[in-house]
């Protein structure tokens, strides 16, 4: 049986957007082809993106310098505090990985993440992300829980996908979230809340532990593992002095 590879896990903690942005791109356009993948795991500040064919009339009176306009798929979407990010920096062609593998494959690993925490969640045809089903109440049924878009350079990929976890929910009602008015946008935090008969399993709060304490930094941590896992890997998280930017550490 062929051994796990591991795959290196950067925490980068809470970040400003542009900073991370920008990293990203750079150590995307330096990277050779036996340079080693990478998810990047981060928090960000208050940020609305729109994507590269982004429109907008989904922007509900943000001014155009409220939004960062962005090269990844996708419409306009937020990024915020209680979301965890992740940031899948792969070489797809020597994976031998498809761009619609890759997105089954985040798509799947957050569905198996949240049924792991007792929610039950979702694709929707044509809709890139994950979603709550549909046992969930008026509001909450097919409610957008984690958000992603990609882009593909030279085979390799970057961006990402979101997964909101415990958030401030409101700024999406200043945007059609991923272009569609009527899409209603949810987090862990308040699927936890829906009745359980909506809920797979045991949830993941006790009476001791309302969904309001819920522990963010480390769902998130073991939120990565699970893309980690599910890439066929084993992740590797770099210790805080070795988070270095340059991905050719020989050069």
């Amino acid at each position: 049986m062929r051994a796990r590879e591991a795959l290196t896990i950067r925490e980068l903690g809470r970040r400003p957007y542009l900073e991370t942005w920008e990293a990203m791109r750079a150590w995307t356009t330096a990277r050779e082809f036996h340079t080693e993948d990478q998810l990047w795991l981060v928090e960000h500040d208050p940020v609305f993106t729109l994507g590269l064919a982004g429109r907008s009339e989904h922007l509900l009176g943000l001014e155009p310098t409220e939004v960062v306009r962005v090269e990844r798929g996708g419409q306009v979407t937020y990024h915020g505090p209680g979301q965890a990010v992740v940031y899948v920096l792969l070489n797809l062609a020597r994976r031998q990985l498809s761009v619609r593998a890759l997105v089954q494959c985040l798509e799947q690993a957050t569905i198996d993440w949240l049924a792991g925490h007792g929610v039950a969640a979702q694709r929707r045809t044509g809709m890139p992300g994950v979603y709550l089903n549909s046992s969930y109440p008026d509001g909450l049924a097919l409610a957008k829980i984690a958000a992603l878009g990609l882009k593909i350079t030279r085979g390799c990929s970057f961006h990402g996908i979101a997964l909101n976890l415990a958030m401030d929910l409101s700024p999406f009602e200043r945007i059609h979230p991923c272009g569609f008015a009527d899409l209603r946008v949810t987090d862990l935090k308040t699927a936890l809340q829906a009745p359980l008969e909506a809920q797979l399993h045991t949830p993941l709060h006790t009476p001791s532990t309302p969904p309001q304490d819920l522990n963010v930094s480390a769902l998130a941590r073991s939120f990565v593992q699970m893309v980690a896992s599910s890439l066929e890997c084993d992740p590797a998280f770099l210790k805080p002095e070795m988070q270095a930017s340059n991905p050719n550490p020989d050069d």
